[in-house]
């Protein structure tokens, strides 16, 4: 609540703009009721040009009291369509989703996304291809872990598939990538690690994160092709998780380890894959009914053939109660085994008539139901 002189109608932070949420929605409710399109318009153009800083002395946008933030060009934009609107039911039409988006929230049962606002969420991506330039090395990520992927992947499926607060489980967690992103967006992290030292690497960065939220952010050092998901669950308070992610080895691409029960080490794909499966059906049970599983894998080139890792994985996960909802295909330019060979590879592509991967997949399965 504001105290003292009121400030400045409108606080732009960057390219948002605050008004006083109350006086805004009375506002746009006034504007409802003027009797022609004409006089609609004036009152829409003094808003606008107030928001501009052109009347700053335009009471309705002071920001004493409650604020609503809105992104400048949108709000603008939205303002814009009520103005060029040839009728004045049109008119209305529009001045009344606007004060949707003021007053109310919508939104589906598996994210904390305003459907009324939808035009702010320009960060959620919606289409099946990501070309992601750089990987986001900001606060305690790191790129010098072979085989983690790029933070922007979990964030991602957080924000289209968890809400704040949800459990968000990992089974390969790895450097801890995954458990960063939950602190950043207020999610309650648990995740997987085989191997004790990658394990103590995570942990250390996970702590060197800031955790605004105050959520949990474990990492377990265990197998997952045999661990007990559920005592892991009830010790932290819970019986089951609302979004599961994986990115398991691409097989025996990168050795993560020595150890036999590290699925980079499987003898086969064959073997690969029954590991793999073996994990998806520990999940499985520990995801609520209608929530999501992601699984990001790519494929491998070995003795002359094309290995389709990702549609064998595919095919895994189908068999153990999941639908498929989509197919990302998202870019990779360069791995650390291929950053300095670049030209060698281009050469073997060309003799042994295959392309250079230069892609990788982001599965995307919804639970309906484990035997």
């Amino acid at each position: 609540m504001g105290t003292g002189p009121p400030p400045p109608f409108c606080l732009p932070e960057e390219d948002r703009i605050a008004v006083n949420k109350a006086c805004f929605i009375q506002e746009l409710s006034a504007c409802l009721e003027t009797p022609d399109l004409d006089a609609l318009r004036a009152r829409i153009r003094a808003i606008r040009e107030a928001l501009a800083g052109l009347r700053p002395d335009h009471a309705c946008l002071t920001t004493c009291g409650e604020t609503i933030s809105f992104r400048r060009d949108i709000l603008l934009a939205e303002l814009e369509q009520i103005l060029e609107a040839r009728t004045l039911a049109r008119a209305r039409h529009y001045l009344r989703r606007l004060r949707a988006g003021c007053s109310q929230v919508r939104t589906n049962p598996v994210n904390d996304i305003n459907l009324l606002r939808w035009k702010e969420y320009d960060e959620v991506l919606t289409d099946s291809l990501w070309m992601i330039r750089r990987r986001d090395n900001s606060g305690a990520h790191i790129g010098s872990y072979w085989g983690n992927f790029v933070p922007q992947i979990p964030r991602q499926m957080m924000l289209r598939y968890t809400r704040k607060g949800e459990w968000v489980l990992d089974p390969f967690v790895g450097s801890g990538t995954t458990l960063i992103e939950c602190r950043r967006l207020g999610r309650n992290g648990l995740g997987v690690e085989l191997n004790p030292e990658v394990a103590g690497l995570a942990r250390s960065l996970i702590a060197a994160e800031p955790n605004p939220f105050d959520v949990a952010s474990d990492v377990v050092v265990g197998d997952s092709t045999t661990l007990d998901f559920g005592a892991l669950l009830r010790e932290r308070g819970v019986e089951r998780v609302q979004l599961l992610l994986m990115h398991p080895p691409y097989h025996d691409i990168i050795r993560f380890s020595q150890d036999p029960r590290d699925l980079s080490n499987a003898p086969s794909v064959d073997r690969f894959l029954e590991m793999f499966g073996e994990v998806v059906e520990r999940t499985c049970p520990f995801l609520d009914e209608g929530r999501f599983l992601a699984v990001v894998i790519g494929d491998k080139y070995a003795q002359g053939e094309w290995i389709p890792l990702g549609f064998y994985v595919m095919t895994e996960v189908l068999k153990r109660g999941y639908t498929l909802k989509s197919i990302v295909v998202k870019n990779f330019e360069e791995t650390r085994a291929k950053r300095q060979q670049q030209e060698l590879w281009r050469y073997r592509a060309l003799v042994g008539g295959f392309y250079v991967f230069k892609h990788e997949y982001i599965l995307l399965f919804r639970k309906k139901g484990c035997e």
